[in-house]
């Protein structure tokens, strides 16, 4: 990982199909990444789309394949140190996003539906729909891969930030 090449964006804008035809790789490798880009999904919402679409090709993943999920971990590379913070004594408020793509999947024409959940506080058991435009679709980061720009700008709007060891230790502090 040293000597990669840092990616701005964890998918290429074009996506990912069955490349039937392509050079087959090692299937228990392929299995070992997608499995630790799964763990981090966790923490780090923004590659769930890359991540979750390369799953799909984990019976037989080709060169293709592998090359999109190094681009992921080349991805994570450059924001390491990005991710989402959960206050230990914050409030709480359910806010939900969700988004279909039809015919998003390359291979069968399927949707590749997607969503978001942050988990904050719903008062007095009500629970509030709104339409939201498109410009403003934060689950589009979960449903699509995005043009650099756009893919930063829905990152920042969900709340992940790039924090220093530093700033990571005094907000760790200041919760406990």
């Amino acid at each position: 990982m040293d000597d990669c090449v840092s990616m701005s964006t964890p998918m290429a804008t074009e996506g990912l199909d069955a490349d039937l035809q392509g050079t087959p790789t090692d299937q228990t490798t392929y299995l070992r990444m997608i499995r630790g880009l799964m763990y981090l999904t966790v923490s780090r919402p923004n590659i769930a789309f890359a991540t979750f679409v390369c799953a799909r090709y984990q019976a037989c993943p080709t060169i293709k394949h592998l090359k999109d999920v190094k681009r992921i971990f080349w991805y994570l590379r450059q924001s390491y140190n990005m991710g989402l913070w959960y206050p230990k004594d914050s409030g709480f408020e359910l806010i939900a996003y969700s988004d279909a793509d039809h015919a998003g999947c390359k291979d069968d024409c399927k949707s590749t539906s997607g969503g978001l959940q942050f988990l904050e506080h719903v008062e007095k058991g009500a629970v509030e729909l709104y339409f939201v435009g498109t410009e403003y679709q934060l689950a589009d980061l979960f449903t699509k891969a995005l043009p650099k720009e756009r893919f930063e700008y829905l990152v920042h709007r969900i709340g992940m930030r790039c924090m220093t060891p530093t700033q990571l230790e005094s907000l760790a502090k200041l919760s406990s």
